[in-house]
């Protein structure tokens, strides 16, 4: 994966450079921020993918993550000591793609990277859904999700499960279908944090999970995808 841009932000130097050094190996460019200050401020360039660490000497890495999906859409994994369901829950909740928690395998942290980085660049189609009389229309290939004609911001593991429900319209699928469906592998079967992200998404549609347009809860089975696809569907 070449030219593929990756921000490291982590204050503990000896995991930052095996972080680095692994990355480099494969052929990717890697900025390391050694805090959150630095971390904000190179924000402003466009990385592919970032790795973020929670626990910062000058604020949590919770605001960072919270700032940074104001500005970007690229996967962020969270790479830190915190290890309880409520910590993954919460960062996953705040926008992060991925939970990896130290002491971690390097080898395994560069292969979600290559799958979060091939996911990202997956959608390379002109794929349209419409639903509802285009009341909702989801663009694959630009990642995009649009309800009454306004954009509906949503991160990479978001669109992701969206797009997976929305494929299949009607059909029930399980919180460890949808688990394997955004992150490609048995992601320890944390119920909560797909929870977590339907939440995220029924906010940002508007979307009232009592009385649902798109996004139904099975009651002890899962979720399903109730909008009508228009008939046209490029």
């Amino acid at each position: 994966m070449p030219d593929k841009k990756i921000l490291v932000v982590e204050d503990e130097a000896s995991i930052a450079d095996i972080v680095r050094s692994y990355l480099v190996r494969e052929g990717f460019s890697v900025s390391i921020a050694p805090d959150g200050t630095s971390a904000l401020r190179m924000l402003k360039e466009r990385f592919d993918l970032i790795i973020l660490d929670l626990m910062l000497p000058d604020m949590d890495g919770e605001e960072i993550c919270r700032t940074a999906r104001e500005v970007t859409d690229a996967p962020i994994i969270m790479l830190t000591a915190k290890s309880t369901e409520d910590d993954r829950v919460t960062g996953l909740g705040l926008g992060a793609d991925d939970y990896v928690v130290k002491p971690f395998s390097p080898r395994e942290l560069v292969a979600r990277i290559k799958a979060h980085l091939r996911r990202s660049d997956a959608r390379a189609g002109s794929d349209r859904l419409s639903f509802n009389s285009s009341d909702l229309v989801i663009n694959a290939s630009s990642m995009e999700v649009f309800r009454q004609g306004a954009l509906v911001p949503m991160t990479t593991t978001e669109f992701r499960l969206f797009l997976g429900l929305a494929e299949k319209p009607n059909m029930v699928f399980s919180r460890l279908q949808l688990v394997n469906i955004v992150q490609g592998y048995d992601f320890e079967g944390f119920e909560r944090v797909v929870d977590a992200h339907i939440k995220n998404i029924r906010q940002k549609l508007g979307d009232n999970p009592r009385q649902p347009a798109y996004i139904q809860t099975v009651y002890g089975s899962g979720y399903k995808f109730i909008g009508t696809p228009d008939e046209a569907q490029g």
